[in-house]
């Protein structure tokens, strides 16, 4: 059975790959980095899932429509 020290280190871990890459990705879609922390969340981190998913990308705004339906 791991103690406490490795459990914390297992959980900043598990974070640094989980948050990090959500940061990114909301970042270059346009939205602001910090609603990647939803995903610490249980159910948060599914809505964040679908929120990415079907939302409008502020960062596609300037694109004209035909290259946005491409995409």
């Amino acid at each position: 059975m791991p103690g406490l020290f490795e459990l914390i280190i297992i959980g900043f871990i598990s974070i640094f790959f989980t948050v990090i890459p959500f940061w990114m990705i909301c970042s270059k879609a346009g939205f602001p980095g910090w609603i990647s922390l939803a995903v610490l969340t249980p159910v948060l981190n599914i809505v964040l899932l679908f929120f990415l998913a079907f939302a409008e990308w502020p960062a596609l705004r300037h694109l004209p429509q035909q290259e946005r339906s491409e995409i």
